[in-house]
């Protein structure tokens, strides 16, 4: 009786061990995630956002779906379900490079700090922008909120787009896998494991 009460406890904490040694070496939210390029040619992306543009774990209405060639059909980011007025928010750390309008819709675009040369720049649209050219801002900083007129989507939505100088890349490639799944992993405790004596 005393062997088997032994045997489940040391299993439970072997598991507990493969778990925590799991989650320590695991990749660092940094860790860098391939993505598509022009054929030929391999990029790069890194995990470096923090945040999600709009909302906590906002719907993707629309996936990044890349063109064939540089004008062909295509969707060059991701639409988020998002109402008028949204705060938007900057993924990462950088400096906005642009914040106007374009083709008459509202348009954020931030340089991320630390991404290589040239560096990621994010985009967002339709939106009101809070922010100035030349500004720094930090990962969660609000620079915006969503407007109501100027989106693609047939529901309210902001479009989140990511470019390496003239490449579209897809933007859910910043976002480290514990942000894509709503949260960090987190170890369970233990219960009902007996003390060894």
């Amino acid at each position: 009786m005393r062997t088997s009460r032994w045997t489940g406890a040391a299993a439970r904490l072997a598991l507990l061990v493969i778990l925590t040694l799991a989650a320590l070496t695991a990749p660092p939210p940094s860790a860098w995630l391939r993505t598509a390029a022009p054929a030929g040619e391999e990029r790069v992306t890194p995990r470096v956002a923090r945040v999600w543009p709009v909302g906590a774990r906002p719907r993707v209405l629309r996936g990044w779906e890349p063109p064939a060639t540089a004008y062909g059909r295509g969707h060059r980011g991701v639409d988020l379900a998002a109402a008028p007025g949204t705060p938007v928010r900057a993924v990462a750390a950088g400096r906005v490079s642009f914040a106007g309008r374009v083709a008459g819709r509202g348009v954020v675009s931030v340089a991320l700090t630390g991404t290589g040369d040239p560096a990621l720049r994010t985009t967002y649209e339709p939106v009101l922008a809070s922010v100035a050219e030349g500004a720094e801002v930090s990962a969660g900083e609000v620079i915006g909120t969503v407007e109501a007129t100027g989106s693609h989507c047939a529901a309210p939505c902001a479009h989140w787009g990511l470019l390496r100088a003239d490449t579209y890349l897809d933007p859910l490639a910043l976002l480290p896998p514990w942000l894509l799944r709503g949260g960090p992993s987190r170890l369970l405790p233990v219960l009902g494991v007996p003390v060894p004596e």
